[in-house]
């Protein structure tokens, strides 16, 4: 067995011709310079697709970022102004009842929405993804 093997890795394969079979051309057989154009053509297609794709990535967080610190910007002013109104001892500040204004103990209107929900705005987490 071991015989068999032994003479089937040590038998030479016939070596191939150094030339072309008969009735082909060197024109059929490489991609000639239509082949090397489409390459090409594929290779700046694709660069260019990424290029373009890093840019967008780039432009939406940064937009995700700007509109992150707008809205805890409006979210502080939106809590400072309500706490200079509501909680902090400020002298007459009572309802239409004569009680103190806001919640029991909390300093907030009953009425008044909550600074995520002023305006319409929803908080971020609760948003749906936009892409543009």
């Amino acid at each position: 067995m071991h015989h068999l093997l032994l003479a089937l890795t040590t038998t030479p394969s016939p070596l191939p011709t150094p030339g072309l079979r008969e009735g082909i051309s060197a024109d059929q057989i490489t991609p000639g310079l239509w082949g090397f154009i489409m390459t090409a053509f594929f290779v700046l297609a694709t660069t260019l697709l990424i290029v373009d794709m890093v840019r967008r990535i780039r432009r939406v967080r940064y937009r995700a970022q700007v509109e992150d610190e707008r809205q805890a910007a409006a979210e502080a002013a939106d809590v400072e102004a309500a706490d200079s109104h509501d909680g902090l001892g400020v002298a007459g500040d009572t309802d239409a009842s004569g009680e103190k204004a806001g919640l029991e103990g909390q300093g907030q209107d009953a009425d008044r929405p909550s600074p995520a929900t002023k305006a319409g705005r929803t908080p971020r987490s609760y948003r749906p993804q936009q892409f543009s």
